[in-house]
């Protein structure tokens, strides 16, 4: 963690930029303190570090949301504590996400995966058709150790994350006008 510092002490602690009557002994960086200190506290020393961080709204390079609707932050924090996995005890939770679901024909199963973000999703995706293609490719007793993806230079960055991670050659596709 990048922890700012003003002073640099040889025991690995923190001293804080701030003055506080809760913060007069230096913290430790690397464990729990011997002694807790008040939630306010904790809360303004992770407050302060985090404003180091670039601002959201100027982060034009990302693929991040930057701005939300107040309402869609609101649900966010409304939502936040119910555990998604545990569908019996969160039925409406469940619900709610089933309203996004593909069609199928008899003859097919659906399979899906619900994810936070599109980084899991193209990793998920990304291995579900890895697996496809090497199933597809033993049964026709093809080779199926070496597979690959094309894309564009332009695609987000999770695609070349997935290929480091999943074993699989990224070629890319360099653009022009």
């Amino acid at each position: 963690m990048a922890l700012s510092e003003t002073v640099r002490r040889s025991d690995g602690s923190i001293d804080s930029m701030f003055a506080s009557r809760y913060l007069q002994n230096s913290l430790p960086k690397f464990e729990l303190p011997e002694k807790s200190i008040p939630k306010e506290a904790a809360y303004q020393i992770i407050s302060d570090e985090l404003m180091l961080d670039c601002n959201p709204r100027l982060n034009l390079a990302s693929f991040v949301t930057t701005w939300m609707e107040p309402e869609c932050n609101k649900l966010i924090m409304e939502a936040i504590n119910k555990n998604y996995v545990d569908m019996d005890e969160y039925p409406v939770t469940t619900e709610l996400q089933l309203m996004f679901h593909a069609s199928i024909s008899d003859k097919e199963q659906a399979i899906s995966v619900r994810t936070v973000g599109s980084s899991d999703a193209i990793m998920l995706a990304g291995l579900a058709f890895k697996r496809k293609w090497q199933n597809k490719r033993n049964a026709q007793g093809k080779p199926y150790d070496k597979p690959n993806i094309v894309t564009g230079a332009n695609v987000q960055v999770c695609w070349e994350k997935f290929s480091r991670y999943f074993e699989v050659e990224l070629k890319e596709v360099k653009l022009r006008e």
